[in-house]
């Protein structure tokens, strides 16, 4: 079960989107100095493909619905990302994941932006050149991606670099 604790349209988080970001609590980094601390609690409501419609619906116009979490339960956080590609073409899909890597079992079809790394606060956030965090783009999508020296393969782009031109 995924439990979101709120939401709220940003312009911030995926460049050039206008994106329903999604607070996923129940998270399993345990970031320093992470800015939400209290998503690491098991609280909220449950994220239903009911309630996925119904806050889509409460935001019209919003062209990307970004997972701001994973949760613990993989199953349903994909199942919910094939819901949102399946039933709203037209949306792109972000993830924000605090992992250092993604595994290879990753789900990646679905998905248009991932967003990896721990916060780590000496280095900042992805407005920072500094940052270890990485904010990529899919291009074209295939299953089994994984990440090879702590870059994505080919069909990610790497566009940090555009929060820093802001």
């Amino acid at each position: 079960m995924i439990k979101y604790t709120n939401t709220q349209v940003v312009f911030e988080e995926i460049p050039d989107e206008i994106t329903l970001a999604i607070n996923i609590s129940n998270c399993q980094n345990r970031c320093v100095g992470c800015h939400s601390p209290e998503l690491r609690a098991n609280i909220g409501t449950e994220l239903t493909e009911d309630e996925l419609e119904k806050l889509i619906a409460a935001n019209d116009g919003v062209t990307c619905v970004c997972f701001m979490g994973e949760g613990n339960d993989k199953v349903a956080l994909w199942n919910l990302i094939t819901y949102i590609k399946e039933n709203h073409p037209n949306i792109k899909i972000g993830l924000y994941s605090g992992r250092e890597d993604v595994p290879e079992d990753f789900y990646w079809d679905n998905l248009n932006y991932i967003k990896i790394g721990p916060y780590i606060s000496e280095l900042g956030p992805l407005n920072k050149e500094t940052t270890n965090q990485r904010l990529y783009m899919g291009g074209k999508f295939y299953s089994g991606a994984t990440v090879v020296n702590g870059v994505l393969r080919k069909s990610w782009t790497d566009i940090t670099s555009n929060f820093w031109k802001r």
